[in-house]
């Protein structure tokens, strides 16, 4: 989709796995950045923080349909990683 509009399911379904994958990893940098902007309070579109989540949401739903099974894991990294970047500040 066009960005700060939300993926349907079905663009979603089409893309490839490895697809997925990159373009959850580039939501989940696109959620940080969007969080440290609110947290600062410069963050004008609410909405586009829970368009981002809802978008990660529907890819994990279309992983799991295909057995990705280490999308977890993955999470739990780039989590760590994220939190870990915030702690050193």
């Amino acid at each position: 989709g066009e960005s700060g509009e939300a993926m349907t399911i079905k663009e979603i379904r089409e893309m490839k796995t490895e697809e997925l994958h990159s373009e959850l990893d580039r939501l989940r940098r696109h959620v940080f950045d969007l969080r440290s902007q609110a947290v600062t309070a410069k963050l004008q579109n609410p909405h586009l923080l829970t368009a981002a989540k809802r978008d990660i949401a529907r890819i994990f739903t279309v992983l799991r349909e295909r057995n990705e099974t280490d999308i977890e894991q993955k999470q739990y990294h780039m989590e760590a990683l994220a939190t870990h970047q915030k702690v050193r500040k």
